[in-house]
């Protein structure tokens, strides 16, 4: 589906939500889909890089050969809607679009309240097991006889992220590569395994320095070796599978737009939400048409700014639970290329960033599927 340049999610037939649960059909598991075709195999390594969108990774092919050696011939998958790290790692855990599992976004309103709730730290006062109340892909497949771990950085075990999105897995915590390979390694020795293995240094180098910097470009080319010896290191019969939760792109100061210096932006605003690239405006009652009719002339063609019906009815976050709906934007500001909506009082930190996501560009909702099963 498309809306003008946008590019909208394959939820259920080519997304990030299908790769988890087609890894898990591939290991010979009856009842589950395999709408990626995944070829067989007796266990499954998924190794996530945050932050490596499709296009991103094939602009860099002298930084990560061995990566894109395995991109010849193939086709990206699309991530979900906004094309963000909570979202992402709640769809891929799941096998669930947000608009059932409910982690729409970096910020989002917690009903009945005028606070936010930001995914990566999480609020001690909201439970991620009522915030995300379907069992995961891990708990699903271990019913099923199959040994389900993640390896990620220690500090991760027990977050409110980890728990909407990957509980029921073994958790192996993993602070350095050498560490995620052995435990990569350990995990998927015996047959019928699924592994999950995370890097978010990518992503956290593009959005300081911007992924058109140098850093980034040699942090592609550490993530590239680890794949390398990581596949190196996995039993022969095992597959990996190299994806990623979204893309980016940089935004230069000039293109950013800060409501703190043009409040009359949030007349009819009741809480502003979301992230600089896909923006969450909870109105007041009867403002919706005033606000996003204001959103739209002062963007233009800057940004695809749609009313939650018009989101839903659109697809965006496949089909929305009803104690979803009201976590999404009463207003959606989804930013065009090279645009950014910030507030330097509300968000500091993230009002600093270089590289950014979460819109519907091509840039960040493209992500690589990448299989290799040590045949080639």
């Amino acid at each position: 589906m498309s809306r003008g340049a946008a590019v909208l999610p394959h939820y259920f037939s080519r997304s990030l939500v299908d790769v988890l649960p087609s890894a898990v059909s591939a290991l010979g598991v009856d009842g589950w889909d395999n709408p990626l075709g995944l070829p067989d195999a007796p266990s499954y390594v998924v190794f996530l890089i945050d932050g490596l969108g499709w296009n991103l990774l094939r602009n860099h092919n002298d930084e990560a050969p061995y990566l894109n050696s395995l991109a010849v011939g193939r086709d990206p998958i699309t991530c979900g809607v906004p094309s963000t790290t909570a979202t992402s790692l709640t769809s891929l855990g799941t096998g669930l679009a947000p608009g059932a599992h409910g982690v729409v976004g970096f910020t989002s309103r917690i009903p009945g309240t005028d606070r936010l709730l930001d995914a990566l730290r999480w609020d001690r006062s909201v439970d991620p097991r009522q915030w995300q109340p379907h069992d995961t892909v891990f708990v699903r497949a271990r019913k099923d006889g199959v040994t389900a771990t993640t390896v990620s950085k220690r500090s991760f075990e027990g977050s409110g992220l980890t728990e909407a999105s990957q509980r029921g897995a073994t958790v192996v915590g993993a602070d350095t590569a050498d560490e995620r390979i052995a435990g990569a390694v350990a995990s998927a020795a015996g047959s019928l395994s699924l592994t999950y293995v995370y890097d978010g240094e990518l992503d956290a180098t593009g959005h300081h320095l911007g992924s058109s910097s140098w850093a980034w470009s040699q942090q592609l080319a550490m993530a590239d070796t680890f794949a390398a010896r990581l596949r190196e290191s996995l039993p022969g019969e095992c597959a990996l599978v190299v994806t990623a939760d979204h893309g980016m792109v940089d935004v230069a100061a000039e293109d950013r737009v800060d409501v703190d210096d043009e409040p009359e932006l949030l007349g009819g605003v009741v809480v502003f939400g979301g992230e600089a690239r896909f923006r969450h405006l909870y109105c007041v009652a009867g403002a919706v048409d005033d606000v996003a009719a204001r959103w739209r002339e002062r963007l233009g063609a800057g940004a695809w700014v749609v009313t939650r019906d018009e989101a839903v009815g659109e697809g965006w976050f496949g089909s929305v639970d009803a104690a979803v709906r009201p976590r999404l934007g009463d207003v959606i500001v989804a930013s065009r290329p090279d645009v950014a909506v910030v507030s330097s009082s509300r968000f500091p930190h993230e009002a600093q960033l270089v590289g950014l996501h979460g819109s519907l560009t091509a840039d960040e909702m493209l992500v690589p599927l990448l299989v290799d099963t040590n045949s080639r």
